[in-house]
């Protein structure tokens, strides 16, 4: 630690007292001007809290909603890296019409805000989906159900399990879309080469794609993967205006309720910055390595 602190330079000293500058500012702001009751004690009952009659710890607000989009992310990646897979094969199809489908999606996604994607694949998609399977239905068969326990340890309570594929759905829709672009030029970055060796072995298109491109592929995305997975987590914060009930909406209801508005929010913004700061630093230790 110390050997660190000796090569910081005299420029990261001034940028770390600039920051630090910024925040006190901030600080006082709010000290002063605002003149804010700071609260900082009511916040750890509102992640965890004893109740006093079964005599046990539960997850209060901020945790159910921490354990929500830890859920909603993980869920929402593996389908996301399922379609964003499919549609980079398809940008890669020789067939034009597929091609000109996929790009289509592609580039509608990602140049449309965020918010308005969000709400199409809601109201269009997503609840017509829950309405046509009768999953609000099956859902409360479940939840009055002997074996819940089990279906509430992955999906929470399942009687808001509509909503949290609403959110799934809807968060896989958007990423997919990024995904499909990443797994293109990984396609992509495959030597012509080796596929002409596939095809002059006899390959079919298929054998060509499963053996010889996918893999290589497949490990050269492997860090944007990582890198698009924190921005998903990061992302999943959007679906809470469909009113999905992980960390962010969780926070605006804690904050309507007590009106523990910067406690609040600082504390959510230190559950999203541990969470991915945390992650990047173990995808790059892996990276390094890999290689």
């Amino acid at each position: 630690m110390l050997n660190r602190l000796k090569k910081l330079h005299w420029l990261d000293w001034l940028v770390l007292a600039v920051v630090l500058s910024f925040f006190g500012y901030i600080w006082w702001k709010i000290e002063g001007t605002l003149n804010y009751n700071w609260r900082w004690h009511l916040i750890p009952n509102y992640i965890l809290r004893f109740h006093t009659e079964r005599e046990e710890w539960f997850a209060n607000v901020l945790l159910q909603g921490l354990i929500a989009t830890i859920r909603i992310s993980i869920y929402a990646s593996i389908l996301a890296v399922i379609l964003g897979t499919i549609l980079g094969i398809a940008r890669c199809a020789k067939n034009l019409t597929i091609r000109m489908l996929a790009r289509t999606y592609l580039e509608f996604l990602r140049n449309i805000p965020p918010v308005v994607v969000i709400f199409i694949f809601f109201f269009f998609l997503s609840q017509q989906l829950i309405t046509a399977l009768n999953i609000e239905s099956w859902a409360r068969d479940i939840a009055r159900s002997e074996n819940r326990a089990v279906w509430e340890f992955f999906f929470g309570e399942m009687r808001r399990f509509p909503s949290l594929i609403s959110g799934v759905i809807v968060l896989a829709l958007f990423e997919s879309a990024f995904v499909g672009e990443i797994v293109r030029a990984g396609i992509q970055s495959i030597p012509k080469g080796q596929r002409e060796a596939a095809q002059s072995i006899g390959m079919s298109r298929y054998q060509e794609m499963r053996y010889v491109v996918l893999p290589q592929a497949m490990n050269k995305v492997v860090p944007p993967m990582a890198n698009q997975f924190i921005t998903l987590i990061k992302d999943s914060a959007i679906i809470s205006l469909i009113s999905v009930q992980e960390l962010t909406f969780k926070t605006v209801e804690l904050v309507a309720s007590t009106r523990l508005i910067f406690e609040a929010w600082i504390t959510t913004a230190a559950f999203y910055f541990v969470i991915c700061f945390g992650l990047s630093m173990l995808f790059r230790r892996l990276e390094n390595r890999k290689t």
